[in-house]
């Protein structure tokens, strides 16, 4: 039996529902949950807690929720490289910063071409150990998630990054406001959401699609998908190449040719999502003040070997 956690808009999402499951509540208080980042050598997920200035730990061993860091100068989106380290967009900081395996911070870029980013917000880490990130204007256009500041570079973009040369490259420059961003599983599909009309009447609310060559280049660019209901912001890609992305009223699932399957109903509008648990199947969900989390008949992409 599938429960109202769930709503089945396509019968191939039925795939991915497990029957008597419900979403749980793991925590409540955050401002904005963002940001979340999955460790399965401890088994606890760090998330962000923007305007409070803090990352939140969960540790699923136990259920417990303690404050990982605070302050944490606004950090939003994070992820963890194949070597285990978290990597983050701050937003106070301008910059995407690394805990190193000693637990000290390093700050691995901050600037292009001297001028100062804007406010990272989210990033994903390739396989090859580069850091594609998303560089909107978010953390710098008030004082709630950051410091109020003009752009130093007139524009937002989404960067590619190799810790390994230090080399810093627009991937691509044509979006009003970068947001989520995230690789298909065999890498060949970048998807990136707009969430342009914050800013823009009538501006984007979707997710575009774009080739990866080889050399790291982008090309296409086609809209994925239009949001039916708020946002989108964060997401995930499952095994079969299917999308759960954040949205107003909670998680929905596009299959890999753009099709709106299914939804997870969340009473609280969602920034973000992470596939986590011992084997990748549990979805931990930010939803403005809480972090709740469901199991799916999935998984989500390994990040590791």
């Amino acid at each position: 039996m599938i429960t109202d956690t769930f709503e089945v808009l396509d019968k191939r999402f039925t795939k991915y529902v497990l029957g008597n499951v419900h979403k749980e509540v793991l925590y409540t208080g955050t401002r904005w949950a963002e940001g979340p980042a999955y460790f399965p050598a401890g088994r606890y997920l760090i998330w962000s807690d923007i305007p409070n200035n803090r990352l939140m730990r969960y540790d699923e061993t136990d259920g417990s929720v303690s404050v990982f860091q605070s302050p944490s100068r606004n950090q939003n989106g994070h992820s963890v490289d194949r070597q285990g380290r978290l990597v983050s967009c701050e937003h106070q900081g301008r910059c995407i910063s690394r805990i190193e395996l000693d637990g000290t911070t390093t700050v691995l870029v901050d600037n292009y071409q001297g001028k100062r980013l804007n406010s990272p917000n989210d990033l994903v880490v390739k396989s090859d150990g580069t850091i594609w990130f998303t560089d909107p204007t978010y953390g710098i256009d008030g004082e709630y998630e950051g410091d109020f500041a003009e752009s130093e570079l007139g524009g937002s973009y989404v960067f590619r990054f190799d810790p390994a040369t230090g080399d810093l490259s627009i991937a691509t420059d044509d979006f009003v406001k970068p947001n989520g961003l995230a690789f298909s599983p065999d890498e060949s599909i970048l998807y990136i959401a707009d969430t342009g009309a914050t800013h823009v009447e009538d501006g984007p609310r979707h997710i575009r699609a774009f080739t990866v060559a080889e050399d790291g280049s982008l090309s296409g660019g086609e809209v994925f998908a239009e949001s039916t209901c708020g946002l989108f912001d964060g997401f995930r890609p499952d095994m079969d190449g299917n999308i759960w992305t954040s949205a107003g009223d909670g998680v929905h699932c596009y299959t890999p040719g753009g099709d709106l399957i299914g939804k997870i109903l969340i009473d609280e509008v969602v920034a973000n999502v992470e596939f986590g648990g011992i084997k990748r199947n549990r979805l931990f969900i930010c939803a403005t003040t809480s972090l709740q989390a469901v199991y799916l008949r999935t998984q989500g992409v390994p990040r590791f070997g």
